[in-house]
């Protein structure tokens, strides 16, 4: 058999993303060849996302939706589901040809060449042990031009009790200094604009059993320069700095409990990290805190954000809250909502507890209807949208460097000289927030040339419109000269 052609069914988040580029790295040079029409493909690996049951169920249900599309593939299944219910899914899904989890993503080649050895219609299935990073120079992103993520952890040592992350990825584990900085060189010098630092918990950056030798890099660095100790989180943005170019980095992911100082100090040494924090509370009520394994109280994270916006009042926030966590009484939902109204993110997602097996919560009670818990959520989700447009009227009026992810084409039967493209500003992160609507002269050939995704352009802003702006373009600012493939 020749079966050489693949395609990837993207699921969950940016972490799983990262690690279906690095995927695709390893099979192109062991001659696999990458293709974006499922139809075309000898292999459709669905990299999937175990978080949380609405996300396995999307998961799940893309194996039935794509074996009854493309029958003649071979059907793998990758990422954290297949880490996590491997055999299982083996046994139970006759669907799937494979499975393979996402322990050591350099096995991947090995796995896929079993095929081609096998006439037979065996199925295979593989795990690996949850240690060290896969890395991998990835000449294929999977996010708009412009922009790419780096991990630069992997696994958790936090153990919030509802959450799976620890079973599915490990302890935490953190990459060599010197490897993330080469990874962003790379990234710059081939034309990438926003670097996005991504890990369960980047502010644990460092910290795990298996990070020694970077805790001595650190102390060795500090004591070398006469410096006052750094975290290693703070260590690794001082020589991020240190690298050349035109691009902004924006840090991902920090748990409340584990922010630290130094964090700001070293950002502000360096415009071209932005002011940007996304913080997950989960929730503001203290009982409730604590019965998700976290340290600190609705009186201390206020305090937290309130000490960031006096260091940088150009601060936005993000944060994350979960309704419905078993004990969660009326009155720690209002308490929830009252932290919401007191803190005043700019951006703020919210989701229903999803209960799952093997974590301390599964078992807690009392367990809070769903029906319930979907209602607060609407609750929260409503409150913030008038948070937020609130927030974004201080950017009407003014001037705003907007990198562009893609143009509005026009149907066949319209026609108009003014064109739409969407983009982002420094405080909106890919995915999960709003997004800048640039106007600009389609019939005019130096607006149309500037106004390309991979772009960075400065605008100005017209209106609000909900959680996103309007603008109009002004000039160029960056163009994008990247070596890098965009699949979007």
């Amino acid at each position: 058999m020749n079966l050489t052609s693949f395609y990837i069914d993207l699921h969950g988040c940016a972490k799983n993303q990262t690690d279906a580029e690095i995927i695709v790295s390893f099979l192109e040079k062991e001659g696999f060849r990458y293709t974006q029409s499922p139809e075309k493909a000898d292999f459709i690996l669905i990299n999937s996302c175990g978080f949380i049951q609405s996300a396995k169920k999307e998961s799940i249900n893309a194996v039935y939706e794509l074996k009854t599309a493309y029958p003649a593939a071979k059907l793998i299944l990758t990422g954290c589901l297949a880490e996590r219910y491997s055999q299982l899914f083996f046994e139970s899904m006759p669907e799937l040809d494979g499975i393979f989890g996402n322990g050591n993503l350099a096995e991947i080649a090995g796995f896929m060449k079993k095929y081609k050895k096998n006439d037979d219609d065996e199925r295979f299935v593989q795990t690996f042990p949850q240690e060290g990073i896969s890395t991998a120079e990835r000449p294929l992103l999977f996010n708009y031009p412009g922009s790419a993520y780096v991990k630069i952890t992997e696994g958790c040592s936090n153990h919030c009790s509802f959450c799976a992350i620890p079973l599915i990825r490990g302890e935490l584990r953190s990459r060599p200094v010197s490897e993330i900085v080469n990874e962003i060189k790379k990234l710059a010098e081939n034309g990438i604009y926003e670097i996005n630092l991504i890990g369960q918990d980047i502010a644990a950056y460092g910290t795990g059993k298996e990070d020694g030798a970077i805790r001595e890099e650190v102390n060795k660095a500090c004591a070398e320069s006469e410096k006052t100790t750094l975290s290693p989180i703070a260590y690794l943005i001082s020589k991020i700095a240190e690298i050349k170019g035109n691009f902004i980095v924006r840090p991902l992911y920090i748990h409340p409990d584990h922010f630290k100082k130094d964090i700001l100090t070293e950002m502000k040494k360096d415009s071209r990290f932005v002011p940007y924090f996304d913080i997950p509370f989960q929730s503001g009520d203290d009982k409730i805190i604590k019965l998700m394994n976290r340290t600190g109280t609705a009186e201390k994270y206020q305090k937290l954000i309130s000490d960031i916006r006096k260091s940088y009042p150009e601060t936005v926030l993000r944060t994350t809250f979960l309704t419905g966590f078993p004990g969660e009484t009326d009155e720690a939902a209002e308490n929830t909502v009252k932290f919401l109204q007191n803190i005043s993110p700019d951006w703020a997602g919210c989701f229903p507890y999803s209960r799952e097996e093997d974590t301390p919560a599964y078992s807690m009670k009392p367990a809070v209807p769903a029906k319930v818990a979907k209602k607060r959520a609407a609750a929260i989700e409503k409150i913030q949208s008038e948070i937020t447009y609130q927030k974004l009227q201080k950017y009407v009026g003014k001037k705003l460097n907007v990198l562009i992810e893609e143009i509005i084409e026009l149907s066949q039967d319209e026609e108009s000289d003014e064109g739409l493209a969407i983009g982002r500003a420094w405080f909106q992160a890919p995915e999960v927030d709003g997004c800048v609507v640039v106007r600009y002269e389609r019939t005019f050939g130096k607006e149309a040339e500037c106004v390309k995704p991979g772009n960075v352009v400065e605008v100005q802003i017209l209106a609000v419109t909900g959680v996103d702006l309007d603008a109009r373009f002004i000039s160029l600012k960056k163009s994008a000269k990247s070596l890098l493939k965009f699949i979007i």
